[in-house]
């Protein structure tokens, strides 16, 4: 099972299309955003693939459309944070600029906990759980999403360029 992991796209809706497309490219099964989605546009670029996704500090006016834009493109809105399981794997996500929604979920020890909010590219162990932020699609040095395949604990930064 592999997941192209995106987050902080706020609003850029073309440069999100490019990243779904380079982890689709990839052989994605399924994708998840880690907040800051900032449009319902980006749910229906990203629900091309089984979807699921978190409010971000900027989704913060956004939230029924966001819901909204979830049901109406079959996608799984987590709210300001949740869990699901693939492959016998414990995914949790955030966006992480809150403690008191972190905190619950990485105290629950899942296998994977995936954020975003920093918009820095970083991937390291607490406890047993495997963190993961991959960056931002906007205001980072270099734009990239990540492909974890849960199978073999594998995670690929990507570098997403939409200048060519």
């Amino acid at each position: 099972m592999r997941i192209g992991i995106l987050s902080d796209s706020h609003n850029r809706v073309d440069r999100t299309r490019i990243a779904v497309n380079i982890l689709r490219s990839e052989d994605a099964d399924l994708l998840v955003h880690c907040g800051d989605l900032a449009t319902p546009e980006v749910v229906a670029e990203c629900a091309v693939l089984p979807f699921y996704f978190v409010f971000g500090n900027h989704d913060a006016d956004m939230v029924p459309a966001l819901r909204s834009a979830a049901e109406e493109y079959g996608a799984t809105c987590l709210g300001w944070g949740g869990e699901f399981t693939v492959s016998q794997k414990r995914i949790a996500v955030v966006h992480g600029h809150l403690t008191r929604d972190l905190r619950p979920l990485l105290d629950s020890q899942p296998d994977y906990l995936l954020s975003g909010h920093s918009h820095i590219a970083r991937d390291w162990r607490e406890g047993p759980t495997r963190r993961i932020n991959p960056g931002a699609l906007f205001r980072a040095g270099e734009f990239s999403v990540v492909l974890l395949d849960v199978s073999a604990d594998d995670v690929r930064f990507l570098t997403v360029r939409d200048d060519v």
